[in-house]
């Protein structure tokens, strides 16, 4: 292949809100995309997108400010962009509601973060000429969802959809038996912000108790 043939770094705008994920992920992929700005809330992100009008946003899921709705809402507010800007969520959940959430929004993919630097780089320039990407065990999730013409069960409840995607992953902890202090530490944050993020669910979804919290989740299956 000549140097002429060698197809240009994709333009990329990396958004997760812990710089040192960042900058792990620019040193892994150095040589395979063109890093253009970075974004770590969904305010700085939203600024990065439309700054940069890059090929590909590298999106976490979960993230600060806003109103609450995370790497969905930074998509949201950039819609009018998606012609020209791809998104492509990464992030270590791999939870339907997550998943389902970002793609409704307009993000063209979804991967884990135990993705290989090789299938992240072919995700990257795949998303970018239009094609849609999946970690295999998440696809299922979106044919689920998507594939009938239908919504999954779990994502079109309407009590679920007042939550943001930090209330339910705080809820599903809650539901799996975890301490508010084993809560804030596995999502560095604040034992003030998870009680903050409980009262929240408890009050949005019209509940008393952890038990009421957990009762509600293992009816939905996703605890």
């Amino acid at each position: 292949m000549t140097e002429s043939s060698v197809p240009p770094l994709r333009r990329v705008v990396i958004v997760d809100d812990h710089g040192i994920f960042r900058a792990g992920l620019k040193a892994e992929m150095q040589g395979r995309i063109d890093v253009v700005g970075e974004a770590y809330d969904v305010e700085s992100a939203v600024a990065a997108v439309r700054e940069h009008r890059p090929e590909v946003v590298l999106l976490d899921v979960h993230l600060p400010g806003g109103t609450g709705g995370g790497g969905a809402e930074v998509v949201k507010l950039c819609r009018d962009l998606l012609e020209q800007v791809r998104f492509l969520a990464i992030s270590v959940s791999d939870q339907a509601t997550d998943v389902v959430s970002v793609i409704r929004a307009g993000a063209r993919g979804y991967v884990t973060k135990t993705i290989s630097t090789q299938e992240l780089a072919e995700a990257v320039e795949a998303v970018a000429t239009g094609d849609a990407v999946f970690s295999p065990r998440l696809a299922g999730f979106v044919l689920d969802a998507f594939g009938t013409g239908g919504v999954a069960e779990d994502v079109r409840d309407e009590e679920l959809d007042r939550l943001s995607a930090r209330e339910v992953e705080v809820m599903r902890l809650i539901a799996r038996g975890y301490t508010y202090r084993e809560i804030a530490s596995d999502l560095f944050i604040s034992i003030k912000t998870v009680e903050t993020h409980v009262s929240k669910v408890l009050r949005k979804l019209q509940l008393s108790s952890r038990h009421d919290i957990t009762r509600w989740a293992e009816q939905r299956r996703i605890v």
